[in-house]
Formats: structure tokens, C-alpha cells, sequence
């Protein structure tokens, strides 16, 4: 039997037998990629991206210059796909090009460019930078709705900086939330082999169209195991028209509070579902309200796509751009209904933060005005608990009345203030108590 194995695998790698294989079988061509391969990759790129860190005693005028203690470099090296060649616009993931001072593209040419970062949104980990749009290749889009579980895909990048590769695989799931990875999730899952580098490169299927840019791995030792994640290109395309429009993404909040249906909760409502949100409270003015919504209905399908925790609900409605209508499928009273939603940041005449500073994204700001005049300033209607500045410890209700050591009265003085800053000093009223918080 041994004898016998060893036989075959002589037969098989005989390097003569291999050679002796025809190109053409029945007077056809044997299948290959390469075609395909060969048309996309120039739209394909590699991106360097360089970060300078400086230490408080290098940006300070007299130790700095007393020590001249060297800055800090690092970089960053990842892949993007250009979408649009008459313009130079290239995809990219956030933690490609986060806090970079250069942006270099590699052209599959041998062409290297600087670029110039438009927009990147961290929450979503997409990125949209610019380049001399002289002689480029952009990639055709695929409608990635209708991408289904079994389908081929090629993903091409730049893993371990080796240059341009490519490998294949199937899309193993799609709808991919919950992991952890990114604040708003709704993945491609692939086997294809996806490993550091690849990051903001091209998932496509086989007529070369893009279905994903690629994001991330779930890999113990740091390698591909063949769980990869795509974030789609629907996904990735209407967020980069945001960037494009405003610089940052303009995310809209539906208005709620609310908790998991639990089994418990079920019973308590006397109804068969167990997986769904509980709304607990409608904020005054939001989309929730304008739509019509009450507190205890439980809301179990958003567009069709069900609800299992509030966490998703939150993912979903997150991932919608402002304007966007959809359906809710809710119970009230022990009946199912639909409820038609139109996201709004139209809350009590309130502002996005994010027009004011690219750190204030997800925030819903106010003008506030005191009798006293003592907290004149500008009040935090909303905001996402995964934005940056939740995170940093700003709350709802918090009045902002000062920024750095400077006092702010209005919305105006204080996008003014903001203007040209990196991080933010902020100092706001809460409960009768000045505090003093820092979003870096």
C-alpha cells in the first residue's frame, strides 16, 4: 500500500508528465483568470503611508530646540482601488492612512504618486484620498446586494509588502455584524486568502467587477486562516460619496432608547417573538418620533432584515445615510405593523457636529441659552455612544461653554474656536458641575 502511494505521488509531481499537460482540451482553451486578472490589476494600487509622532518636548519651542529630540516615523502599508480615473478618486480602509503626514500610491506602471486625503470615516474603517488622475485604470462596480454565499471572488493587495498578489476563494457569508472590529459592520465574509497588507484592496468576483474593499482577518497567529472580511461596495461607495460631499460621514440617529427582547420580556408581553428590541423611549423631534413611534413597541426587522439586539439595530441604522427611508416591522399592542422611517438631523433645529470638527462626528449640537448667561453655550442633544467624543466622556445634555481656555456663548464662537485644532479641550456644564474633557 505504501509502495503503491509512493507510486502515484511519482506519477503525479513527475515535473515530464506536468510539462506534457495541453493548454487547449476538445479545441478549447483550459480555464484561467489571468485575462480577468490582467484588466483589473492596473486599477489595483499599493499605498505607504508615513507618520511623524512628536513627544511634548519636541513640539515645545525651547526644550525641543535645546535637546532636538527626533521625531518619531512609522508607516503604514496597505492597498486601494481607484473608483474613478477621471477624478483620481481611490478607496481605501481608515487605518490605512489614519494620522498620516504622506500619502504614497504605487501604480501597478511603477508609478509613485503623493495623494491627498478627502475624507475617511474610522467608524466604518473607510478611507477616500485623491490622486493626479493622468493615465489611470478605475475598476467597474458590482451591485453587491446581489452577491450571494458560494459565489467566486479574487481578492488583489499588497500582503506583507511583497507587491501585488492574488488569491480566490467563495464569499462565505454576507451580513457579517457583531464581530467587533469596526463601530458599523455589515461584512462580506471570504475564504480567500486576506492577510496584512491587503487592507483597502479589491475583493471582485470573476468578471473582474468590485464587490468589497477588503478590511479584515480573524487569524490567532496574525495570518490568514480563510475567515476574511470585505466591507461591501455598496456599502463603501455611499459612504464615499459622503466623504466626498462633507469631508466626513453625516450620520443621522433614530431617536430611540431601548433594550433586548429577552424570553422574559416576551412572556411579559404576552407575544411568540424572542428576538427583537424593546423601545423604552422616543426622544422629542427625532426620526422615531416623526415616524410615529411609541414607547414599548418592539421592533423586530429593519428593511427587511431582522433585529436581534439592540446593538444591531444600532449597526443598521448607523449604516444609513441621512435622507434614508426604509420600513420598520414592529408589535404594538400584540399586532404586527410597518412603520415608514425617514432618517433626519433635523432634531430641534440641531446641528452635526461634524461640520464643526471631524472629532464631533456622531454628535447632535444646539444653541443654549441661560437666563443667567452663566451656561450660555452649546448643548449635546445626542450622540452615538461609539463616537469619538462619547468615548472621550462627553454625554447628552452636556453644555459646551468653553473650548481650550477660551469662553463660547453660541454655536458661531464655537466653530471658530474649533477651527485649525487637532484635539479638542472642552469645557461643559453637567449637573451644576465645570468639567473639563479632552478628545484627542
Amino acid at each position: 500500500m505504501f509502495k503503491r502511494s509512493i507510486l502515484g505521488l511519482m506519477f503525479i509531481f513527475s515535473p515530464h508528465l506536468w510539462s506534457a499537460l495541453p493548454s487547449v482540451v476538445e479545441g478549447k482553451e483550459l480555464p484561467s483568470l489571468a485575462p480577468m486578472i490582467e484588466k483589473v490589476s492596473p486599477a489595483v494600487v499599493n499605498i505607504s503611508s508615513t507618520r511623524v509622532r512628536q513627544g511634548p518636548m519636541v513640539r515645545d519651542p525651547f526644550w525641543g530646540r535645546i535637546y532636538r529630540l527626533p521625531a518619531q516615523k512609522s508607516q503604514s502599508l496597505g492597498s486601494g482601488v481607484i473608483v474613478n480615473a477621471e477624478k483620481g478618486y481611490i478607496l481605501t480602509n481608515h487605518h490605512v492612512i489614519e494620522d498620516a503626514n504622506e500619502i504614497m500610491v504605487h501604480l501597478s506602471d511603477g508609478r509613485q504618486i503623493t495623494a491627498k486625503l478627502i475624507g475617511s470615516d474610522k467608524a466604518s474603517d473607510i478611507a477616500v484620498i485623491q490622486i493626479e488622475p493622468k493615465a489611470l485604470v478605475a475598476i467597474q462596480l458590482f451591485d453587491s446586494d446581489n452577491l450571494r454565499v458560494g459565489d467566486f471572488v479574487v481578492a488583489i493587495g499588497n500582503p506583507f509588502n511583497l507587491g501585488q498578489s492574488v488569491t480566490s476563494g467563495i464569499v462565505s457569508a454576507v451580513g457579517r455584524q457583531g464581530l467587533g472590529i469596526e463601530d458599523f459592520e455589515d461584512f462580506i465574509q471570504t475564504d480567500a486568502a486576506i492577510n496584512p497588507g491587503n487592507s483597502g484592496g479589491a475583493l471582485v468576483n470573476l468578471r473582474g467587477e468590485l464587490v468589497g474593499i477588503n478590511t479584515a482577518i480573524i487569524g490567532p497567529s496574525g495570518g490568514n486562516v480563510g475567515i476574511g472580511f470585505a466591507i461591501p461596495i455598496n456599502l463603501a461607495y455611499g459612504l464615499m460619496q459622503q466623504l466626498l460631499q462633507f469631508g466626513h460621514v453625516r450620520r443621522s440617529l433614530l431617536g430611540i432608547e431601548g433594550d433586548t427582547l429577552t424570553p422574559q420580556l416576551s412572556k411579559a408581553f404576552d407575544i411568540s417573538e424572542t428576538r427583537g428590541v424593546v423601545v423604552t423611549h422616543v426622544a422629542q423631534g427625532s426620526s422615531a418620533a416623526k415616524a410615529g413611534m411609541e414607547a414599548y413597541d418592539i421592533i423586530l426587522a429593519v428593511d427587511g432584515r431582522s433585529v436581534v439586539s439592540l446593538a444591531q439595530l444600532n449597526n443598521l441604522v448607523g449604516l444609513f445615510p441621512v435622507g434614508k427611508k426604509f420600513e420598520l416591522e414592529i408589535i404594538r399592542n400584540g399586532q404586527k405593523k410597518s412603520i415608514a422611517v425617514e432618517l433626519s438631523l433635523e432634531k430641534e433645529d440641531s446641528e452635526d457636529g461634524g461640520l464643526y470638527h471631524k472629532k464631533l462626528a456622531g454628535v447632535l449640537l444646539k444653541q443654549h441659552e441661560d437666563a443667567s448667561k452663566e451656561s450660555d453655550g452649546v448643548l449635546v442633544l445626542d450622540l452615538y455612544q461609539r463616537s469619538e467624543a462619547a468615548l472621550a466622556g462627553l454625554m447628552k445634555n452636556d453644555v459646551i461653554v468653553g473650548v481650550g481656555r477660551y469662553r463660547c456663548h453660541n454655536l458661531q464662537e464655537f466653530k471658530n474656536l474649533l477651527a485649525g485644532m487637532d484635539s479638542i479641550q472642552l469645557r461643559v456644564w453637567r449637573e451644576d458641575q465645570l468639567l473639563a474633557l479632552r478628545i484627542r
